[in-house]
C-alpha cells in the first residue's frame, strides 16, 4: 500500500512507533526513522525490518525538546535530497497528575513535546513535502483529548490542539495536495500499561464495547491506511482507535 512512498516517523523505537515503523516497512515505504538517541537494540530493529521488508530504513536521532538539533536533522535531509511523503507525528510524553499537584514544569514539558515540537517539525518538513506532493501528515493524539481523564488534565489538553492544529492543516493544505488526519488510540497494550493496576486495566476494558485491550498493531494498520491513496479523500479528521470505548 505504501510502496514507492517515504515516511518520516517520530519515536519509532518503542510501542506504537516501533509497531508503525514495522507496518510501514511491511507495506513497501522507505523510511526516516527517528529515535532520541542511538541504541544497539535500536540499530538492530532497523537492520532486521529493513532486510525483511526489502526497504530503505535511514535512523535520525535527535531530541525533540532540542529545537536547533531538529533543525540541523532536518537539513541533512534536504542535503540528501531525501523526497518525504509522509509525515506522522507520533512522538509524544504523559505524566498522570492530578490538576491540584501538576507542576508549571509538568505542563511546560508537555506541551514542548506534544505540542511545539509538532508544530515546528511539519513546518520544517513542509519544504520537502509540498515537493513530493501528493502527501500525508498523520498526528498521533489520544481519546484523552476527546473527554475528560482523572490525572490527565495537561496531556488530554495536549492533544486536544493537536486535533485543533490537524484540522486547520488540513483545511490550508488540501489544495496543495496535503491530507492531514489524526489518530485517537484508547487503551493499547504498551509499555506503559505495565505499570497500571490489573483494576485499573479491567476497568477500561470494561469501557470497552469490545471488551478487549488495544494492540499496537491496531494503531499501526490504521495509520498505513491514511498514509496510503486509499484514503485519498480523507483528510481533517479525529479517527478513534479505542474499540468502542
Amino acid at each position: 500500500m505504501l510502496k514507492g512512498k517515504t515516511a518520516f516517523i517520530t519515536g519509532t523505537n518503542r510501542g506504537i512507533g516501533k509497531a508503525i515503523l514495522e507496518e510501514f516497512a511491511k507495506n513497501g515505504a522507505n523510511i526516516v526513522a527517528h529515535a532520541r538517541q542511538e541504541t544497539s537494540e535500536f540499530t538492530q530493529i532497523i537492520s532486521e525490518f529493513s532486510q525483511k521488508y526489502g526497504v530503505d530504513i535511514m535512523p535520525i536521532y535527535f531530541d525533540l525538546s532540542d529545537k536547533e538539533a531538529m533543525k540541523l536533522a532536518i537539513k541533512g535531509l534536504y542535503s540528501k535530497k531525501i523526497p518525504i511523503n509522509i509525515l506522522v507525528n507520533n512522538a509524544g510524553v504523559t505524566h498522570n497528575t492530578l490538576f491540584q499537584m501538576t507542576s508549571e514544569k509538568i505542563l511546560r514539558d508537555e506541551f514542548d513535546i506534544n505540542v511545539f515540537s509538532v508544530y515546528l517539525l511539519t513546518q520544517y518538513l513542509l519544504k520537502i513535502m509540498l515537493n513530493n506532493t501528493p502527501c500525508s501528515i498523520i498526528n498521533m493524539s489520544s481519546i484523552s483529548g476527546l473527554r475528560g481523564d482523572v490525572g490527565r488534565s495537561v496531556y488530554g489538553m495536549t492533544k486536544a490542539a493537536i486535533h485543533s492544529l490537524t484540522q486547520s492543516l488540513a483545511v490550508e493544505l488540501g489544495a496543495k495536495g496535503i491530507r492531514v488526519n489524526s489518530i485517537a488510540p484508547g487503551f493499547i497494550q504498551t509499555d506503559m500499561m505495565n505499570l497500571m493496576s490489573r483494576d485499573i486495566i479491567e476497568n477500561n476494558i470494561q469501557k470497552s464495547a469490545l471488551k478487549r485491550i488495544g494492540k499496537v498493531e491496531d494503531v499501526a494498520q490504521t495509520a498505513v491506511f491514511l498514509a496510503s491513496d486509499k484514503s485519498s479523500y480523507i483528510t481533517g479528521q479525529i479517527i478513534r482507535v479505542d474499540g468502542g470505548m
